[in-house]
């Protein structure tokens, strides 16, 4: 029988949810959240009567959405909230903001169609201005199935079960109203250089950008690079982050950037991934960002910051954000926090366990994947994921690294849309394929062993990258999601067991390849998910399973043992 659990933040959540700013990086003093209670239905056609209510941003099948179940697979969900706009709000254009609905959103607004929205991990903003009147009905109309494979959907399955999680539809993030004048800045993009930045305007504006410190520079032809004299570097030791405010003509925006250079350098006999112009150790943990009462919605924005903080902690500075794209909170925290995040794109595509683990497992890996995920529409539907989550996250500078493909699944022509992919991004550590199936255009050897002994030497043609490992599970006795089936590598009797389980692993296995080229090691995970329990916290976040004094030794070990060969090269000459 399945537990009810509930983390901390969950239990003592009251009022409206998610109220903190959605687009950190983008801030405008105008703004109105429409989180809360909306009306709501499962019906063909638009309802005559919405008999329900449910607690935006959270799905109906989480519980804190107060619906708690999961509708026929294709069921269009309908979503009504009335609104008036106070005094004062509006100028001359409002917009409204949604950021993500699973898997088609369609908006309307006093009854007008006013647009369609694909893929359920993408924030999208529809204009609203000509629909509106004195007094506002927004409907929005969500259909998800999951028996369409084209769509990205992550770990998402009807029947959950082992690595498989619970299945979301409908909203899930905050949906918001903001006013802007009739030329605004649509976006900002933000390029990091190494030791300098440069901020354009979409669409280009004439202004001027204010930096802290650093004084007024000015916007031509909506763009203007800034390279300070001393630039103060971002690491997770030293997270600093330069605030900034552009204003034009009409509009104003508050935002901030960070200066940071990630680069592959060759140190002796083996290329390394570099941080601000030196080797840097990435100890990492996957980060599925599931949540008992929320699933993919933590059930409240400072949720983020306490997993972060818990795991830096623990001595980690990495992330690897795997099946899902989090709000923009998740990042600024990470941005704000120094936590370093490598962001995978959310698989779509058919998935064979046989061919996609089984076979590489035990070493049968296919290696042209050319014909791997023929059809047409689920390649369109990855590319437009994959665009959609690098536009909308790549100004954080906590994003150090681009996950493509994952184990196989739903990889196709692997090599050349990796060269697609890096039109979209070249400023990062680009992972075309991790884990097996690899090709030959990708920055990093990337590697998944959780079974036998961990063979790590890199090949000297690219940093080795074991970009998944360990899984070692113990079950805490109160904070088991199913108490009747465990998945996880390796079960652990006590904390005691687990502690120098993962230990060990590190001892025998990761310290010592580091001088063997090993430029990264991301342990699984971050925390227990359903049936899974091989995090290092329990799934209801109120139990840390392993102990700091066993793992930061580690990580200075770690870094120490970078140092040392680093040293050892320069010594040489």
């Amino acid at each position: 029988m399945l537990q009810t659990l509930t983390t901390p933040r969950g239990e003592t959540l009251s009022g409206t949810p998610w109220q903190v700013y959605p687009r950190p990086q983008m801030r405008r003093d105008s703004y109105i959240n429409l989180n809360g209670e909306w009306d709501f239905a499962v019906s063909s056609g638009k309802p005559e009567t919405f008999d329900m209510r449910i607690l935006v941003p959270f799905c109906p099948e989480s519980r804190l959405s107060g619906i708690g179940r999961h509708f026929e697979e294709g069921a269009p969900l309908w979503y009504r909230r009335r609104f008036l706009l106070p005094e004062g709000f509006r100028r001359e254009r409002v917009l409204l903001h949604i950021g993500a609905a699973d898997q088609i959103a369609e908006v309307f607004v006093n009854g007008q169609h006013l647009c369609r929205h694909e893929g359920g991990y993408a924030s999208f903003c529809v204009d609203i201005t000509e629909a509106l009147a004195e007094e506002n009905e927004l409907v929005i109309r969500c259909t998800d199935d999951l028996h369409d494979q084209a769509f990205p959907y992550g770990k998402q399955v009807m029947n959950r079960g082992g690595m498989w999680y619970t299945p979301v539809s409908g909203i899930w993030q905050t949906v918001w109203l903001e006013s802007v004048p009739g030329t605004y800045i649509e976006n900002l993009n933000i390029e990091n250089h190494g030791a300098s930045v440069t901020i354009s305007t979409v669409p280009p504006l004439d202004g001027t950008v204010s930096v802290e410190q650093l004084g007024q520079f000015p916007l031509e032809h909506g763009q203007v690079t800034i390279a300070p004299e001393n630039p103060h570097f971002w690491c997770p030791d030293d997270p600093y982050l330069y605030r900034f405010t552009v204003e034009t003509a009409q509009d104003k925006v508050e935002s901030y950037f960070a200066i940071r250079s990630l680069e592959i350098k060759k140190v002796g006999e083996y290329p390394r991934l570099c941080l601000n112009g030196k080797p840097y150790f990435f100890h990492g943990l996957l980060d599925q960002g599931y949540w008992p009462e929320g699933l993919l919605t933590a059930p409240a924005p400072e949720s983020y910051a306490d997993d972060i903080l818990a795991m830096k902690r623990l001595g980690f500075n990495t992330l690897r954000k795997h099946i899902k794209v989090e709000p923009e909170e998740f990042y600024y925290q990470c941005d704000r926090l120094g936590m370093i995040v490598w962001q995978d794109m959310v698989n779509n595509g058919s998935y064979s366990y046989f061919r996609d683990t089984v076979l590489p497992t035990v070493g049968i890996q296919k290696r042209n994947d050319r014909r791997l995920h023929r059809d047409e529409r689920s390649r369109n539907a990855f590319r437009q994921g994959a665009a959609d989550a690098v536009n909308q996250l790549k100004n954080h500078p906590c994003i150090c690294y681009w996950t493509i493909f994952n184990e196989g699944w739903g990889q196709f022509d692997s090599d050349r849309v990796c060269g697609w992919f890096r039109t979209l991004d070249a400023t990062r550590f680009i992972d075309t394929t991790s884990g097996w199936f690899r090709g030959k255009n990708t920055d990093v050897d990337s590697r998944h062993q959780y079974f036998g002994k961990l063979r790590l030497e890199g090949d000297g043609l690219r940093p080795l990258v074991l970009s998944e490992f360990g899984g070692k599970t113990w079950r805490v006795e109160g904070h088991i999601f199913n108490p009747d089936k465990t998945y996880g590598y390796g079960a652990c009797p006590t904390r005691e067991a687990l502690n120098e389980a993962v230990a060990a692993l590190y001892r025998e296995s990761i310290v010592p390849a580091v001088e063997k080229g090993l430029c990264a090691a991301i342990y699984t995970q971050v925390s227990d998910v359903e049936d899974e329990v091989n995090g290092l916290i329990t799934y209801d976040r109120r139990v840390v399973k392993l102990d700091a004094d066993t793992m930061l030794p580690i990580s200075r070990a770690l870094q120490d043992a970078m140092e040392k060969t680093v040293a050892s090269f320069e010594k040489m000459g």
